[in-house]
This record gives C-alpha cells, sequence and structure tokens, in this order.
C-alpha cells in the first residue's frame, strides 16, 4: 500500500490534516491502532463517563508515581478510535488565549502568533453560538455550540462570578476569554461532534482518503528520508509515503514513534538498543498537563442531574437521546464556565473553571450525599515539567510518563489561590439558595489543608502536550521547525499536540484540531492564510487588580 502522504493517527489534528490533504486532491493513508466510533457511548455527548474509561476506546496510560501527589499514579486517558482523543474527550471547545499563541511565536514558532492563528481558527469552525461574531468562523468542518445553560444553577454561578466583581464574557473564545459565560462544546444536532465526523469521515466520502487498521511500530527511512510506517496487523507491512510521513498520534505516542524510529535522546535510545539516527534530547520531554480537583456542593434543591443518576433515570435519557436526539444525552452538561486572574500582575487568566451540575467523578461515581453540584478548577500555566520516555524498544510496550506534576514551587501557592477564590465565588448571594454547604475539600483553609487536598485529589485535566516542541531549526531542544518538519531527517512531520512549546488556556482540542489545519497548509506549500492583527481585550487594571 501507498499514498502521496501517510499520517499515523486519526485523532484531532490528523483527520484535520487527512481532510485538507485530501481536498487538494492528494492521495493519503491514515492508519489508525483503534476501531470504531460508531455507537451511543461515544456519540451521546451525554455519555461522555463512559468511552474514556473503557480499554476498547481509550489506550490505558497511567503515569508513574508523581512524588508531589502521595505518589498516585495518575491516569491518562488517550482516544484509541477513530477520532482520537476528540471521540472520548468532554467536548469542551476552547481556543486558548491569544497571548498564547504569542509566547509561542516568541518561543521560535514563528508564524504560530495570534494574529497567524486566528484565521485558521475561524477556517475550521461553524460556530452557532448567539448573535454573530466576526472572531469566530461559521463555514469550516467542525460545528461549535454555545451552551444553552439549561438548569437555573448554571445561570447561578455566573451571576456570583459577576457578584464577586469579575467581568460576564458573551463569548470566551471571541475577543475577551476572562470572566464567567456559557461554554462552548463540539456538539452538533445532539451527536458528538469529533473530528472524524468533522472531518475524517466527510474526506473519506469525498476524496481519495483511506483508513488502515494496525499499529505503527517505526518510520521506515531510506538514507536519511522517510519513505514509510511499519505497522503491525496479521503481520508486519511497510505503508508507503511518496511525498511524506506525518505524524500525529498525540503526545505520548508520537514521542514514543520517534524514539522507537531513532530521532532522540541518543543515549536514552541507545540504552534500549536503538540505533540513533538523529540525536533530538527534546523528544519526549516539555511534557506539560493541566490539574484539578472538583470543588463539590451539595444543593439545598433537588434540582441537579442527580434525579437521573439511576438506573431509570439513565435510560429515559438514553431513550430520549435516542429517539430524538435532544434531552440531556444531547448536552455534556459542561455548560457555564469562567476564566479569571489569580492575583494583580498577571496580565491574562491563569484559572480556568467547569460548571457541573451534579457532584460525581469523571469515573461515573456520584458523591454520597445526593443532590450536588461541582467546578472543576485549576491553574492553567505550571511551571512543572514532565517527560515521556520509552519502557523498551518493543512498540507493543506502553512508555514510561512522568509529569512531575506539582514540582515547582509557584504550583502550591497558584492552587492555595484558586482553591480560596473558588470558595469565595460560592459564597456569594446568587449561590445562596442552592448552597447547602461543601462537601470537597469540606476541610479548613489553612495553606497546610488545601495542600493536603490537593496532594489527595488533584486529578489531571486529560490535557498532555509539549512532547515534541516546536522552535527555531536551530534551537537544540526544538523537534520541529514552525513548519512541523522533524529537525535533522526529511520527509517527517509531527502535528499534534505533542509540539505545543507551551500548554494553552484551557482544554487542548480545539489548538490541536488547529494545528492540523495550520501544518497542513505548510505540507501543501502554500502561502499562510492573511494575518489579523486585532488584539485580545486585556483588563486596562491588570497590574494593580486581580479582577
Amino acid at each position: 500500500m501507498q499514498a502521496d502522504y501517510v499520517i499515523v493517527g486519526a485523532g484531532s489534528a490528523g483527520c484535520a490534516m487527512a481532510y485538507r490533504l485530501g481536498e487538494a486532491g492528494h492521495s493519503v493513508i491514515v492508519i489508525e491502532h483503534g476501531g470504531t466510533d460508531a455507537g451511543p457511548f461515544i456519540q451521546m455527548p451525554g455519555a461522555l463517563s463512559y468511552p474514556m474509561n473503557m480499554p476498547r476506546y481509550d489506550w490505558g496510560f497511567s503515569s508513574e508515581p508523581e512524588p508531589q501527589l502521595n505518589n498516585r499514579r495518575m491516569a491518562v486517558p488517550r482516544g484509541k478510535v477513530v477520532g482520537g482523543s476528540s471521540s472520548v474527550n468532554g467536548m469542551v471547545y476552547v481556543r486558548g488565549h491569544a497571548k498564547d499563541y504569542d509566547h509561542w511565536a516568541d518561543s521560535g514558532a514563528t508564524g504560530w502568533g495570534y494574529a497567524d492563528v486566528l484565521p485558521y481558527f475561524q477556517r475550521m469552525e461553524h460556530w452557532h453560538g448567539k448573535g454573530e461574531s466576526d472572531w469566530r468562523g461559521t463555514q469550516g468542518p467542525l460545528h461549535v455550540q454555545q451552551a444553552r445553560q439549561w438548569n437555573p444553577l448554571f445561570h447561578a454561578f455566573v451571576a456570583a462570578g459577576r457578584e464577586a466583581g469579575y467581568p460576564v464574557t458573551e463569548d470566551y473564545n471571541g475577543h475577551q476569554q476572562e470572566g464567567f459565560g456559557a461554554f462552548d462544546m463540539t456538539v452538533w444536532q445532539g451527536r458528538r461532534w469529533s473530528a472524524a465526523n468533522a472531518y475524517l469521515k466527510p474526506a473519506m466520502a469525498k476524496w481519495d482518503v483511506t483508513l488502515v487498521n494496525g499499529l505503527a511500530k517505526r518510520v521506515v527511512f531510506e538514507g536519511g528520508r522517510a519513505v514509510g510506517v511499519e505497522i503491525g496487523r496479521r503481520t508486519d507491512e511497510t505503508i508507503r509515503a511518496t511525498r511524506e510521513v506525518i505524524l500525529a498520534a498525540s503526545s505520548i505516542n508520537t514521542p514514543k514513534l520517534l524514539m522507537l524510529s531513532g530521532i532522540g535522546p541518543g543515549a536514552h535510545l541507545r540504552d534500549h538498543g536503538i540505533e540513533v539516527r538523529a540525536n533530538r534530547p527534546g523528544v519526549g520531554q516539555n511534557l506539560q498537563d493541566h490539574l484539578e480537583v472538583y470543588m463539590q456542593y451539595a444543593s439545598k434543591k433537588p434540582i441537579t442531574l442527580y434525579r437521573y443518576w439511576n438506573l431509570l433515570g439513565k435510560a429515559w435519557v438514553g431513550a430520549q437521546w435516542l429517539f430524538t436526539r435532544t434531552g440531556h444525552g444531547a448536552s455534556n452538561q459542561f455548560e457555564s464556565c469562567a476564566f479569571i486572574r489569580s492575583q494583580a500582575g498577571v496580565e491574562y487568566p491563569d484559572i480556568q473553571f467547569h460548571f457541573l451540575p451534579i457532584a460525581v467523578r469523571y469515573d461515573g461515581k456520584a458523591a454520597a450525599e445526593g443532590h450536588g453540584f461541582q467546578a472543576h478548577v485549576g491553574p492553567m500555566r505550571s511551571k512543572s515539567r514532565g517527560a515521556v520516555t520509552l519502557a523498551s524498544a518493543d512498540p507493543a510496550d506502553p512508555p514510561r510518563i512522568t509529569f512531575n506534576y506539582m514540582s515547582h514551587d509557584e504550583d502550591w501557592q497558584d492552587w492555595r489561590r484558586a482553591v480560596r477564590l473558588t470558595r469565595e465565588i460560592f459564597r456569594q448571594p446568587a449561590m445562596e439558595e442552592f448552597v447547602k454547604h461543601e462537601i470537597q475539600p469540606g476541610g479548613g483553609d489553612t495553606d497546610g489543608e488545601i495542600d493536603a487536598f490537593v496532594r489527595e485529589h488533584a486529578e489531571s485535566a486529560y490535557h498532555p502536550c509539549g512532547t515534541a516542541r516546536m522552535g527555531a531549526a536551530d534551537d537544540p531542544n526544538a523537534v520541529v521547525d514552525p513548519e512541523c518538519r522533524v529537525i535533522g531527517v526529511e520527509g517527517l512531520r509531527v502535528a499534534d499536540s505533542s509540539i505545543f512549546p507551551r500548554i494553552t488556556n484551557g482544554n487542548t482540542n480545539a489548538p490541536s484540531i488547529l494545528v492540523g489545519e495550520k501544518a497542513a497548509d505548510h505540507v501543501l506549500g502554500r502561502t499562510p492564510l492573511p494575518r489579523d492583527n486585532r488584539g485580545p481585550w486585556i483588563n486596562p487594571d491588570w497590574r494593580t487588580a486581580q479582577r
């Protein structure tokens, strides 16, 4: 088998890349180890807690024991299914802050500033929001719906933010991220609008785009040029690329594949008996993620989703969705959000909230106290860095994942502020008729008590990224150049969240799709879309005021 382009990974960026290359008239083969995304567990937004806990759809990775988090091994779900993590995620759509991309450009990712990426966000989106916004796209493949905020609790949370002195934003993905407002979700006509539904399936229907099932084992080289990918099926075979190979296998599997192919830290590769093709010490390094805790409150009123948290309730929600694509099953239930700054002197938001009208864990376990609600809260820009390294030279073995969460002193200060600011929001008059008492943390407010809560209860927000960092071609720690070409070899690119120089503000699915969209233009040798030089809203008093 061969095609002009071979893409490893049918995830967020890989699907977008396949669509744009197919649209340009090229033959494309996409290699995906996971199976079909058919079925209600993936397609029903309200069922989101199921697929990320099912081995059928998830790679099942976990971290090494995290020293600062009581040596807990953290779950690292990654989608092993058509659509990748966009088929198992929470469907929350956050572009990130404009300043995130300006930081990328300042870090050596020339051409990836906000003015450069804004037109690509607009190209990929079909936004269904309130009113019109020239910050948003309305013709793209990716349907993005603004939450309707059906429950009074969603409005109370936003009102509490206003009462606490924070702004309200009509569109955090537009001119002003900072503030409280309605979330965007990748849901359309009641279905999860994954990268597979938005990009891959239409591309396969219209153009010469083929999906091949198999485990990518290594990139095949002739001389210094990538010419294909060895995959394991019933027997090993090589799928050849007449133009380029593109790795879009996730921030966990992409660095693993690079290292198995001889691209990475030389000494580490030699330790595993792998011949060094390009000594790139940055491969697998710079691993970043967002941590979050669930601040849970018991509800005075029986108006939460807990009324459906039983066999009969779930059957009703499921049946309503199955027959009409409406009801609670048609929402991810993350319908209100906030982005705030933790203190004066912070230029743009560094804390994110997801509000949920039930007190429940990602694994589907509801709080014992019955009716309740919660805010997922966490700082956005930790200075802690981890690494993805090889456990062995066997492609079937998962890599070692070490986040080094909370290994920087500032992390603890950030977390104390985040917890205290959250408690203040839930003490506002707008929440008074709903808050019965705090379930979790539920303890005191000293530094030691907050630190102990974070150590025991902080969870990954499932936003790993940064393990094949983009930077200047002469940067020894960069893995890809600003056109996503792997430095030190030819014919090989990376296009997924691995290339983020620094994690973006908020959920990382939208920036991952962006990478696929923009990298496709680099692969095709096109002039990038014209820059849009409008700047974001920044609080004029940010130097002296926290809100």
